[in-house]
């Protein structure tokens, strides 16, 4: 299934895409995609629906993030090889993990703000892993249990504050709109690989970022489990896998973003996001 959350920023309700892509309306059905509704159980009454019996919405609504009720934004840096060769960066042997602000997150499609005094905004296309149940301290082999699915997550960042600001990475990763998520959570069972899957990012219709989950350093499964055992994991909670390479931090010479520029993030299977960059409001 295709899960979404439509509406104006703050009074999204609940939706599934059809085969046809048309979104039906679920608020009769679940009061939010939060909670029970993303456990195994509650995916499961959700799946034995008929989209047909569901109201469909008319026109073209805003999507918003595809879960509410998240408590953890998680984050795992220099996960794919491939990227961490061209930063420079050694091989992490153990996840690099961090926590982006909830205040980042933001919809899909939701303008992505340049904030005041930045210089190097950058640009990070990764797979999400969207929790279902509550993980904690769990063992890798039932680690997917405790998985509802998947989504496209735009990891922005302020190189400049992440890297030369003195301190940890959250102060280049959590200003407001740096989380794009969406525009679906694709329910696992529709995913036979997440460890191969094409990823990309444009930048004004120039491809940036063309790479795979196949160079993931450490898989979905691994984190899953690695991070309920420092942070107990909740519905609704998101671990973005990190980023394959491309960002504009690794390009010769750097190159970031500015306002009035258009972001196109796309993984197989999962959608496409498109961000217009803004400039500081």
């Amino acid at each position: 299934m295709k899960l979404l959350r439509y509406g104006p920023a703050g009074q999204e309700k609940p939706g599934l895409l059809d085969s046809s892509g048309t979104i039906r309306d679920l608020s009769g059905v679940v009061p939010d995609l939060a909670g029970v509704a993303l456990s195994a159980a509650g995916l499961a009454q959700i799946a034995a629906l008929d989209p047909a019996s569901l109201p469909a919405v008319t026109g073209t609504p805003r999507i918003g993030p595809p879960v509410a009720g998240m408590k953890n934004f998680v984050c795992i840096g220099l996960n794919y090889a491939d990227h961490a060769a061209e930063t420079g960066a050694a091989i992490p042997k153990e996840p690099i993990v961090f926590l982006k602000s909830l205040g980042a997150l933001c919809g899909p499609n939701d303008d992505v703000m340049i904030p005041k005094d930045s210089v190097k905004t950058d640009w990070e296309v990764e797979l999400a892993i969207i929790i279902g149940s509550l993980a904690k301290c769990v063992p890798e082999d039932t680690a997917m249990e405790h998985v509802a699915g998947y989504a496209i997550c735009n990891d922005v960042s302020e190189r400049e504050w992440q890297i030369e600001r003195g301190g940890t990475w959250d102060k280049g990763k959590g200003c407001d709109t740096f989380g794009p998520l969406g525009p679906w959570l694709v329910t696992k069972d529709e995913i036979a690989d997440p460890q191969d899957l094409s990823m990309t990012l444009d930048v004004d219709d120039a491809r940036m970022q063309d790479g795979s989950s196949r160079t993931m350093i450490f898989g979905v499964r691994h984190l899953v489990s690695y991070v309920s055992h420092f942070i107990t994991l909740h519905p609704g909670d998101v671990i973005s896998t990190g980023t394959p390479p491309g960002v504009g931090l690794g390009q010769k010479p750097p190159v970031f973003l500015k306002a009035g520029q258009t972001m196109k993030v796309a993984i197989q299977g999962l959608g496409e996001q498109v961000q217009r960059t803004v400039p500081y409001a």
